[in-house]
């Protein structure tokens, strides 16, 4: 008889189940709730990281999304629109691009192995190795790209190749996570329902679009909602790569938030909490829209 059926018979309280957990538990709350819940406190104050905070109410959230005259108004809504226009070029490329390669690799053609751990070692480099790494790529003057393109292109301090630029790094740093788990899903895939649609005459692709993508919609839809949730917190590619240039147009909504907070002998931390509250609900919002219309699409 098991410790828990046991206990139960008993009617003795097990403490050592929690014990497991407690470490856990005490993570979370010291590095993710605590941080959160005073985060979200101090977005209703006048606070400057030293002195204590004045509460304020909602006179910050007044002032970044609707105070057209003050300059956190303007910050706030070109950060949001940057990293919104940001998470449109990329997030789509990261998830047909890894869907596309792991059809591919499912396919075992000769060194598939050694392509799948290729494909994935960059997710193992940290955002500073790998923009750093390409800063030398996309250099105007000595970098690979131009040389092998033939350009003269300023890949840092002009549009759109600031954007171009950008959404390539984070793909290389990205796109492995997914291909794994579409690698994953695709093997999972019923292969009596793909060699029926075989024998009666469907194509390859019709058996991709079908049969393969029908099986494997679970794993679209987190791969989805995770890949929008990763974007939306973009940070290191242009604070490294641009500096949030060329002109402020991609100077990210995060880069504003750590500015405000930190980047001045001034600090605003009231209204940089305001800012990264209103992110978070951002996220918040399109990831509740997302799961909505794929679970409407999968009933």
């Amino acid at each position: 008889m098991s410790e828990r059926a046991l206990t139960r018979k008993s009617g003795k309280f097990s403490i050592t189940p929690y014990l497991f957990i407690l470490p856990h538990v005490i993570l979370f709350i010291v590095f993710f709730l605590y941080p959160l819940c005073y985060g979200t406190y101090a977005s209703f104050t006048k606070w400057n990281l030293f002195n204590e905070p004045v509460w304020v109410g909602l006179e910050n959230y007044k002032t970044i999304l609707f105070n057209k005259e003050s300059t956190f108004y303007r910050q706030f809504w070109n950060g949001l629109g940057n990293t919104v226009e940001f998470v449109l070029l990329c997030v789509p490329f990261q998830i047909i691009i890894p869907l596309i390669l792991a059809i591919a690799i499912t396919q075992k053609p000769a060194g598939h192995r050694l392509f799948q751990s290729i494909f994935y070692l960059p997710n193992m480099f940290s955002i500073t190795a790998v923009t750093l790494t390409w800063l030398f790529i996309f250099n105007r003057s000595l970098g690979l790209w131009n040389h092998l393109l033939g350009m003269d292109v300023n890949w840092y301090g002009e549009q759109p190749y600031a954007w171009i630029c950008l959404v390539i790094i984070t793909l290389w740093w990205c796109i492995g996570t997914n291909l794994i788990i579409y690698i994953a899903a695709i093997n999972g895939v019923d292969q009596s329902m793909l060699e029926a649609a075989e024998i009666d005459g469907a194509t390859k692709f019709q058996r991709f679009i079908y049969v393969i993508i029908p099986s494997i919609k679970f794993p679209l839809t987190y791969t989805l909602v995770a890949s929008v949730i990763q974007q939306f917190n973009i940070y290191g590619q242009p604070l490294i790569v641009t500096g949030g240039g060329p002109k402020e147009s991609t100077f990210v909504l995060l880069m504003y938030i750590r500015n405000l907070a930190f980047g001045t002998g001034n600090p605003i931390a009231g209204t940089s909490s305001a800012m990264a509250t209103c992110l978070g609900l951002v996220i918040g919002i399109v990831s509740v829209i997302q799961l909505t219309l794929l679970r409407k699409q999968n009933t």
